[in-house]
């Protein structure tokens, strides 16, 4: 099990112990300072963006950017799992979850379309427990802001896909930027293929 939840987010909700390893791999682990320009950041990308999926693309492409190391921790933890399956997961389940997912399957030449398909499923998938926090809202402003988050267009996938083809020239071209060697990345693609 690969918990990609922040230290402040497994105090809330500790890990079970559980008869198989859990491997804690924070994706989006900054200090406080930290979260302050990244969510500077966030809102300025947010409120320029043209429509939601783009606004979900930016802010992915800025987590993938300030957490370049986290990210490269969390593909690395993947390659190098024991044998088995592996079960990733964060507190919401769609975008840590989500990137890091997208990764892996493209290392293991998943079609990028049929990617932002399958992360597409997650607002459906999702909404059981997205209804909660839309019935919780205490304004209409925070129910559109809710709802904007909830959405997991497939758009916002493709998007970050080619930007950071368009930056990187290609997905395996971001994840040598970050850190990660061909050995890290083939034994990813070979422990989906087995």
């Amino acid at each position: 099990v690969i918990d990609l939840r922040g230290d402040h987010e497994r105090e809330d909700d500790p890990p079970a112990e559980l008869p198989v390893e859990v491997v804690h791999v924070p994706f989006m682990e900054a200090s406080e300072k930290e979260w302050e320009e990244i969510a500077e950041e966030l809102e300025a990308a947010t409120a320029a963006a043209p429509d939601d999926a783009t606004a979900t693309r930016d802010a992915y492409l800025i987590f993938l950017e300030r957490f370049a190391d986290n990210v490269a921790a969390s593909v690395r933890a993947v390659a190098q799992a024991a044998d088995g399956g592996v079960v990733i997961h964060c507190v919401g389940g769609k975008d840590r979850t989500g990137l890091l997912t997208a990764f892996v399957l493209h290392l293991a030449g998943v079609r990028d379309d049929e990617v932002a398909a399958d992360y597409a499923l997650s607002e459906e998938r999702l909404l059981p427990r997205h209804q909660a926090w839309f019935d919780a809202a205490e304004s209409e402003d925070e129910l559109e802001r809710l709802r904007r988050i909830a959405q997991t267009p497939a758009a916002s996938m493709t998007g970050v896909f080619a930007e950071l083809e368009r930056r990187y020239g290609s997905i395996e071209g971001y994840l040598h930027h970050i850190g990660l060697t061909d050995a890290d990345l083939e034994q990813v693609r070979a422990r989906l293929r087995t």
